[in-house]
């Protein structure tokens, strides 16, 4: 039986291959890891040339066996989890990056058909030529359509428009019992257990999205500045009654009466009629394509206590309150994006990120875990707050009404582990949970008491891969797959 990276046996399971099954695709025996680059492991990553009978080609990549038993499967696009919910240790990868069709968008609608390796950066691209802009973004570009259906992304309109899948209308799903076209009135069971199932009902290979109409690639844009979280947290409550988009910035090395100081961007779209006249000569202008890249020899540790600060006590200063900016959408979505390998910035050791989410009766964990990872000695370089609303109706999507917030964390300090873990407790005991795709050390006892529709999404499962094939090495590690019979 193969073995896992850490050891454990991995999942078998008897499948049936059609007679009709595509052409056995390449496939290569490679070492994966998640954004964070903190867990990896090995597999057959297989690339399929097509959404044509992507599972079963996965599986006849395999290499020679007894015919039937092979090991688990999980789908991969740009490997932008920062954990390793992307990676199948023993097991077969399916790499979605030749699944790259657009159809055209609905004129009347907005509505367009994109295979799952399409990334967000080359819908948005396809889309601003005649106006429309994909309806949830996260802090990237760098997404498939298939991953952010696995992940329900939400992005910085999350009060006001919810999370990715509130806005997918169909979805065609791979599966081990054959393929499915779900959506919320087609199979909501299984639509709802694919939006942040995290790859684990099927092997999505397309989706039809609603695109949002807008007259420009430009937001309009306040900043605020606020010296402490009470103020800053207050300031997001209100900006979030006008506006569609908010997001703050978090110093979490400021402290005393500093605590959780930011900076708040809240706005919306600007108009044709709000652009300046240099602007104004072309007014759906694409993000610029990245330029900078991080060297693969960062110096160990330069991410400490010490730069982190400095970091931090700049980043404020430059945050000057103004109103009615106007930003590119491209800076305001995705500032990250400008340089292409960021989290080597962190090192051999990588990064964590954090991101969790609790109740507005609850709001008080926010400022509780900055203290916490203080007192640790764990620097966090980059922390963003945010408001969410109703959550959607998925047993494993992340987003609850209330606050998230998102820390990124570098592997390191002795204390980071078990403060993370303290964290964890409280934010279980506040009904709150973790993020899956950003998460890479939750236990299984805590992910069940964060997630307690767990048994609901286990038996989707059980319909659609009633043997266990869909394995990742974040269901194995939380406990959301179940061992084959």
């Amino acid at each position: 039986m193969p073995k896992t990276a850490r050891g454990e046996a991995a999942i078998v399971t008897k499948t049936a291959i059609s007679k009709d099954a595509p052409p056995t695709p390449a496939s290569a025996e490679r070492t994966l890891s998640g954004w964070g680059r903190t867990s990896p492991s090995a597999a057959r990553v297989v690339t399929p040339d097509d959404v044509t009978g992507v599972l079963a080609s996965a599986l006849l990549a395999a290499g020679p066996g007894d015919g039937s038993l092979k090991p688990g499967v999980i789908a991969r696009g740009l490997g932008r989890s920062y954990g390793d919910a992307a990676q199948c240790a023993g097991g077969i990868v399916v790499d979605t990056q030749n699944l790259g069709r657009i159809g055209a968008i609905d004129p009347e609608s907005g509505e367009v058909e994109v295979d799952a390796g399409v990334s967000l950066d080359a819908l948005l691209r396809a889309g601003l030529e005649s106006g429309w802009f994909i309806p949830v973004s996260p802090g990237t570009r760098q997404v498939t359509i298939g991953g952010a259906i696995a992940a329900d992304i939400h992005g910085k309109n999350h009060h006001a428009d919810g999370s990715f899948c509130s806005h997918v209308t169909s979805v065609t799903l791979d599966t081990p019992r054959g393929g499915h076209e779900v959506g919320p009135d087609a199979d909501p069971e299984l639509f709802w257990a694919t939006a942040g199932g995290m790859g684990l009902t099927g092997i999505i290979t397309r989706a039809r999205v609603s695109m949002r109409k807008v007259e420009t690639s430009w937001m309009r844009v306040d900043t605020e500045r606020h010296t402490g979280i009470d103020s800053l947290m207050d300031g997001l409550v209100r900006v979030d009654g006008v506006n569609r988009y908010s997001v703050a910035w978090v110093d979490c090395a400021a402290t005393g009466s500093r605590l959780g100081r930011g900076i708040l961007d809240a706005g919306d779209h600007a108009t044709a009629a709000e652009l300046p006249a240099k602007r104004a000569a072309d007014p759906l202008a694409p993000p610029r394509r990245r330029g900078l890249k991080v060297p693969n020899l960062v110096p160990p540790r330069i991410m400490n206590a010490l730069t982190v600060s400095a970091f931090n006590e700049a980043w404020f200063r430059k945050g000057i309150s103004r109103t009615s900016q106007i930003r590119h959408l491209g800076g305001f979505f995705h500032p990250l994006d400008a340089v292409a390998n960021w989290n080597l910035l962190y090192g051999r050791r990588g990064f964590v990120q954090y991101q969790f989410v609790v109740g507005d009766e609850h709001r008080a964990v926010i400022p509780q875990a900055i203290e916490m990872l203080q007192k640790a000695g764990a620097p966090c370089t980059l922390a963003v707050l945010k408001r969410f609303g109703p959550g959607d109706p998925g047993p494993l999507s992340f987003p609850i009404a209330g606050w998230t917030l998102a820390l990124d964390l570098p592997v390191g300090p002795a204390g980071l582990r078990p403060a993370l873990r303290r964290l964890d407790d409280i934010v279980a005991g506040a009904g709150g949970r973790v993020y899956l795709a950003k998460d890479a050390r939750l236990e299984p006892e805590m992910f069940s008491v964060m997630y307690p529709r767990l048994g609901e999404f286990q038996a989707v499962r059980r319909r659609v891969d009633p043997e266990g094939l869909l394995q990742s090495d974040l269901g194995r590690r939380v406990g959301i797959c179940e061992h084959a019979p």
